[in-house]
């Protein structure tokens, strides 16, 4: 019996067991696999682990996705969360490349998926408040927010989980340095049952204005120099 001749239930049970990239192999061989492949209802879990992902057309973004995790934490993204006045030439060029994939991805995410329940953003030092705010705004049903080491989030994010997040249940914004206590608690008053986690965050040193990171960025260069 070929594999074709199933029924689509038993063929989306066959293909809920692989992977990504497996999927998209599979739908290459022949026109009904290509079909069941873009079945919205194949994809309510995506899991990516580094920025190149985003790219593969092995994925498909529709109403039945549910949980989403954008995950990385390896050596060459790393410098992403490092402030622009310490980065290389090149270092700066990698992470506009790598801010482009992120941030065209999650407004794809915004505008495709509005039953997203719970969304994990770990080391991505390419997300945005407005990311994260148009996330919010565009799927009412989401439940947990994770932005663990997301630098570039600030309290501007803890407004739109005050404003936009009714639905939320769990919020992590650990090691996130541009966080303030203020803004936690804003967030702790404003919405009583919402359980938050900040390991870290609002003890840290946030990123400076302009100004002054170039006079730090100096001083260091004279540390260095005479050291």
């Amino acid at each position: 019996m070929n594999i074709t001749e199933l029924n689509r239930e038993c063929l989306l049970h066959v293909f809920s067991f692989l992977d990504k990239e497996s999927r998209r192999n599979a739908s290459l061989t022949c026109r009904r696999l290509r079909l069941l492949f873009h079945d919205t209802a194949l994809w309510p879990l995506l899991v990516f682990h580094s920025p190149s992902e985003l790219r593969r057309d092995n994925f498909v973004l529709g109403a039945a996705l549910r949980h989403l995790s954008i995950c990385w934490h390896s050596s060459r993204v790393k410098v992403c969360n490092i402030e622009d006045w310490m980065k290389s030439s090149f270092q700066r060029d990698l992470c506009r490349k790598h801010e482009d994939i992120v941030g065209n991805f999650l407004r794809k995410v915004s505008s495709k998926c509005p039953s997203l329940r719970s969304l994990s953003l770990a080391g991505c030092g390419h997300v945005t408040d407005q990311h994260v705010c148009e996330i919010l705004q565009s799927c009412p049903r989401l439940k947990s927010l994770q932005l663990e080491n997301c630098v570039r989030i600030t309290d501007r994010t803890l407004h739109a989980v005050a404003t936009y997040g009714t639905s939320l249940a769990s919020l992590r914004v650990d090691f996130c340095r541009n966080v303030s206590l203020a803004g936690l608690q804003l967030v702790r008053t404003t919405c009583p049952g919402l359980e938050v986690s900040a390991e870290r965050s609002g003890g840290m040193i946030p990123d400076s204005q302009p100004d002054e990171r170039e006079k730090l960025g100096r001083t260091l260069q004279k540390l260095l120099l005479y050291s």
